[in-house]
């Protein structure tokens, strides 16, 4: 790979997320679906790059970029956190907890389910294929591309457009889903911030915010006269994620037959990173704001250049179980909303719901648009609860994608699905037991206004 393919790479997908933004300006359309600049963009990289029309001369590394943007987005994770008192906050942040718990465990599986009981035995599918749908759907197209790395070593290349594929319709899903669920719930009266879906401010349709309603993304923790602040969050970051890729080598060569995903291994490394920079009293210097939008760039980029990479011709080879698989997918992604966020929510069911819905079929971005369009002065305590209950969950989301392809490899997808049904089945238990859940008479009352 050359400068000058990756400056050319770069600079059109740059090009087309201007694009995106335009167009999701100015085509009405486009507003009152809400769709992604950055989705947007992939669709026409998609339609005019190599694996469209061929006008884009996009070089043949644009499937390669999202394995190294999700380490990105992973390392970025810990590095910033601010120091939380479990104590005290424990008990706040509990049913999020659950909440993203029962998603992750539930959504992962979900795909081996639909694959193991009905697809595979109508068509013949390559190892991994059921996998695919919780990449895309819950962890987005940087995941996909994490997961597909692992198969990839052992000669299944399909498994990587097929989850860039998941991802690409999950957005869309998420989308016009969760716009659907917000309108009918609104007459329904369930959202507790919104009354009329046809009044939403300006800026959550154009995606332009009016000067009055700016906000800082950050502030300077060090002077530019020494290093820019940006920078600085980015070097940081960046060497989380260098150190990473040579562990990864290093690893590679003492364990020939394993594979370890890069993400893994940033957060891990993101983790390191936070506990030393606490450890030496620097970390007052780490805006987790500045962290927070370097991550949101390595992801629009993420799916801008997954959705481009995406080989149109595997898709057509499997799009048949890929259609059943996803509207299975959708389905059971709504039944999780309708039937268990109700009973884990004492306050606000519908916005940490809705957010739910959003996180679990187009990755966590489209659950904040969803959330911002219920939520619209950000009322609720949903963010801030998940960013708290994030981090007693993520070690398990990374443990899923670490170990999940490998144990699939193996041929042990089905103890793997299994153990992580009962280990939800076991939370859920445990949460009613201790009193967590709504109880019925009050879940009754909640649907009978």
């Amino acid at each position: 790979m050359s400068i000058e393919s990756l400056t050319i790479d770069l600079g059109l997908i740059s090009l087309l997320l201007l694009v995106g933004m335009v167009l999701r300006a100015k085509v009405q359309f486009l507003q009152k679906l809400f769709i992604p600049a950055s989705f947007i963009a992939g669709i026409l990289g998609l339609t005019f790059g190599p694996n469209g029309l061929g006008f884009l001369p996009f070089s043949d590394m644009i499937a390669d970029y999202p394995t190294v943007l999700i380490a990105v987005v992973f390392a970025a994770i810990p590095i910033g956190a601010a120091k939380i008192k479990w104590k005290e906050k424990f008990s706040k942040v509990r049913n999020m907890w659950f909440y993203s718990m029962t998603l992750t465990l539930l959504m992962w599986p979900a795909g081996l389910l639909f694959t193991y009981l009905l697809l595979d035995h109508i068509w013949t599918l390559p190892t991994g294929f059921g996998f695919a749908l919780g990449a895309g759907f819950l962890g987005g197209h940087g995941t996909a591309a994490a997961v597909g790395e692992v198969f990839n070593a052992q000669g299944w290349e399909e498994i990587t457009d097929i989850g860039y594929t998941a991802a690409t319709v999950g957005l869309l899903a998420a989308v016009v889903g969760g716009l659907a669920i917000i309108k009918r719930n609104t007459r329904r009266e369930q959202t507790s911030f919104l009354s009329d879906f046809d009044n939403l401010p300006e800026d959550l349709r154009t995606g332009l915010i009016k000067k009055e309603d700016r906000t800082s993304s950050g502030t300077d923790t060090v002077s530019s006269s020494t290093v820019d602040p940006l920078f600085f969050h980015a070097a940081i970051i960046g060497g989380a994620v260098v150190i990473s890729y040579f562990l990864q080598q290093l690893l590679s060569g003492w364990f020939p037959d394993l594979s370890f995903p890069l993400l893994s291994l940033a957060f891990i490394i993101g983790l390191l990173v936070q506990f030393g920079l606490r450890r030496t009293q620097t970390d007052y210097y780490v805006d987790k704001r500045v962290v927070t939008r370097i991550g949101g760039t390595a992801t629009d980029l993420i799916v801008v250049f997954g959705i481009t990479s995406i080989n149109l011709a595997i898709v057509a080879d499997y799009a048949v179980p890929l259609i059943v698989m996803f509207v299975l997918g959708v389905l059971w992604a709504y039944a999780i909303f309708h039937f268990i966020a109700p009973r884990v929510f004492h306050q606000n069911w519908f916005e940490n719901g809705i957010f739910g819905f959003g996180w679990s079929t187009g990755t966590v971005a489209m659950g904040v648009a969803l959330l911002r369009i219920v939520d619209p002065d950000s009322e609720s305590t949903t963010l801030d609860d998940y960013a708290l209950g994030y981090a007693g969950m993520v070690p398990v989301e990374v443990a899923i994608i670490t170990f999940g392809p490998v144990l699939i490899i193996a041929g042990m997808g089905m103890p793997f699905m299994a153990a992580l049904f009962i280990l939800w089945i076991v939370l859920f238990l445990g949460s009613a037991r201790a009193g967590w859940l709504m109880p019925k008479g009050a879940l009754k009352r909640r649907f009978n206004k």
